[in-house]
């Protein structure tokens, strides 16, 4: 069908008479007028045989061509009074029959469907949704809906592409008639009435599928009492909902929008988008920008983290869906919003480093072991590592605030256990000039240095050196277990793990020192012999007493540690062997010289009351954390009866 306003040169041209037209166009026109016609009244013409739906269209055209030539010959204005008001009962039953038809076909979308055709298509990456958590999402949001349930079989929109996420909002053969008439409103002067309908039917559409994925209207002050337990579940959810919306909802709307008004101005559809678009996304912004100036957390860190990938991702999707200069305050938004989750992030991780210089807690550990502080920060770093790529990007923009390598090594140097001597006096992440470290891998290391002062003060609430020496043997082990065993050795590097692994052996060192020594100085020759010409060389009054000095010391040793522990397997063995190989020469060549001289005495087993292979066992006994292993009750037992008679000359064995 020819357009009016390109016809009505030529019929003027012919001697077109205008009222003939319009009495054909007025049978049309007057037929569906609800005002004067019971069919009218009862039925929609887009529902009729189409070709009720040509004719009114027809008729329509009629009466614009009409008005057209009217106005230009002003030459009957009978006529043109009569078109003009043909035309506004015919545009008063267009938009009827525009909003009918959005009403009937813009229904929301099953979140279910929606987020397995985002997934199918490619929307979401695999760290981010995986198919628990789009399940999880779906769970979510059917729990939001009415209680009286909803439909959640598929609707009649359709996925248009394995990789593409676009869905047909509205079933594509009902989009020519909604264009049909959209055309006819636009050009007889409707444009508002015409925008209007729709954009206030497709909003409405669209605002219930978002509330169908979980999409609620939180103000600032809802999220920020918020416990964290309910945020963290909300922000999961946003996570997901934000990128179904940019992947498919909005970028369909904007091509069903495109469609509809097809042929009109860019800027018609475009306005008319925007329209009903900015209040739906605007409503995703500010829940995060109310997570962002929350109070800060560390536990918030990684979801906040999670928000800043996803709408950092997102940013071109919103700059190609929400063009045009109306919707420019819109994407400055979303663009500032992301400036501030990432101050959030940077921020969240100084709280971060400040709850580790505050904790505070004043309980040991129990037999030395590694500390809960410990355990909590080396698993923060490494799952840190998820983000890697992230947190170099946040902390390379802005740098200021890092630690730099001066201030790291001199933070620390004049701790007595931590001194710098150990490392040569370089910087502290071991790999030479400050220049070769990335923002992150600083911040990583400062991190571990903030732990380990911390863990230095802990140590000094044990009253044995030699426990305070273990605890920070299996606390600084872990951290190097913790590193080498994830992505974060890449990031500090190997000289890291070397010096810290050194620092390991050093206080397992120190341990021995401290708790041994006593037990090896019982077992040395000096004071033992003795001259002249009626002694045998041997004080057998000074053996005695060195032999109860050993049993005294080894029994006062072994009871003490026998709730100490050790969780590494490997460093557990290590240890004893080193134990062992220290204690049991000693024992065995110490019995093996002098044990003979009391062969002879009353009660030998008073003095000689472990055997080296009672030794031996007792030792590989150690650091299991248990109080009443069988050997300790043996022990124990041994202690208070002297011993028995099977303690005689087989002490004398080496």
């Amino acid at each position: 069908m020819a357009d009016a306003s390109n016809e009505s040169g030529a019929r003027a041209a012919v001697g077109f008479t205008p009222f003939r037209g319009l009495d054909s166009a007025e049978d049309v026109v007057l037929q569906w007028d609800s005002s004067s016609s019971d069919q009218a009244r009862q039925s929609m013409i887009w529902d009729c045989p189409r070709d009720e739906a040509v004719a009114y269209l027809e008729a329509v055209d009629e009466i614009q061509s009409a008005l057209e030539t009217l106005s230009v010959s002003q030459s009957n204005t009978r006529d043109l009074s009569r078109a003009q008001n043909l035309r506004q009962l015919a545009m008063a039953r267009l938009e009827e029959e525009f909003r009918h038809l959005l009403l009937e076909f813009s229904d929301s979308i099953d979140p279910e469907w929606l987020l397995e055709n985002c997934s199918r298509a490619g929307s979401f990456s695999s760290r981010r949704l995986d198919d628990a958590a789009a399940e999880e999402a779906v769970e979510a949001a059917r729990s939001s809906d009415d209680e009286e349930g909803a439909d959640y079989e598929l609707p009649f929109s359709r996925p248009l592409g394995e990789m593409k996420p676009l869905v047909d909002l509205i079933p594509p053969a009902v989009v020519p008639d909604l264009t049909d008439i959209a055309k006819r409103m636009l050009a007889a002067g409707y444009k508002r009435e015409c925008l209007q309908v729709y954009a206030s039917i497709r909003k409405n559409a669209l605002e219930e599928t978002l509330k169908r994925l979980g999409v609620e209207r939180l103000s600032i002050d809802e999220v920020g009492r918020m416990r964290w337990e309910d945020l963290e579940v909300k922000i999961k959810k946003w996570n997901q909902s934000t990128k179904v919306s940019l992947k498919a909802l909005f970028a369909s709307e904007k091509r069903l929008c495109d469609d509809v008004f097809a042929g009109a101005p860019e800027t018609v559809g475009g306005s008319c988008f925007n329209e009903l678009g900015k209040g739906p996304m605007m409503q995703l912004l500010s829940f995060g920008e109310a997570v962002a100036i929350s109070r800060r957390s560390p536990e918030k860190l990684f979801k906040i983290l999670d928000m800043y990938e996803t709408l950092r991702d997102l940013l071109p999707d919103i700059e190609d869906i929400f063009c045009g200069e109306a919707c420019a305050p819109l994407r400055s938004e979303a663009a500032g919003i992301l400036m501030r989750l990432g101050e959030c992030a940077r921020g969240t991780f100084a709280d971060f480093e400040s709850a580790i210089q505050r904790d505070g807690s004043k309980t040991p550990v129990p037999g030395g072991g590694v500390h809960p502080l410990t355990r909590y920060v080396m698993n923060y770093i490494k799952f840190m590592c998820d983000y890697s790529d992230t947190l170099k990007l946040l902390f390379g923009e802005k740098d200021s605030d890092l630690p730099d390598a001066e201030e790291l090594h001199n933070s620390l140097k004049d701790s007595p256990r931590f001194s710098s001597r150990s490392d040569g006096g370089d910087d502290v992440s071991g790999r030479g000039c400050s220049t070769e470290l990335s923002p992150l891998a600083v911040q990583t290391i400062w991190i571990t240095k903030v732990l380990l002062s911390n863990l230095e003060e802990k140590s000094k609430l044990y009253k044995d050196l030699s426990l305070t020496y273990l605890f920070l043997m299996n606390n600084i082990h872990y951290i190097v277990q913790k590193v080498k065993s994830t992505e974060v050795r890449a990031l500090v590097g190997d000289d890291w793990v070397r010096k810290n692994t050194s620092q390991v052996r050093q206080f397992a060192s120190s341990y021995q020192r401290a708790a041994w020594g006593k037990v090896l100085s019982c077992l040395r020759d000096e004071g033992i012999h003795t001259s002249g010409s009626f002694s045998s060389g041997v004080s057998k009054q000074v053996l005695k007493e060195r032999f109860k000095s050993f049993n005294l010391a080894f029994d006062e040793v072994y009871k003490a540690q026998m709730s100490w522990v050790v969780f590494d397997e490997q460093l557990r063995d290590e240890l004893r062997i080193s134990i062992s190989d220290k204690i049991l020469p000693a024992y065995r060549s110490f019995l093996g010289r002098y044990g003979h001289y009391l062969e002879t005495q009353r009660h030998p087993e008073r003095y000689i009351k472990y055997t080296s292979d009672d030794i031996e066992e007792y030792l590989n006994n150690l650091f299991e954390g248990y109080m009443f292993s069988q050997s300790s009750k043996e022990l124990r037992r041994r202690g208070s009866n002297h011993g028995s008679s099977h303690h005689g000359s087989s002490h004398h064995g080496t």
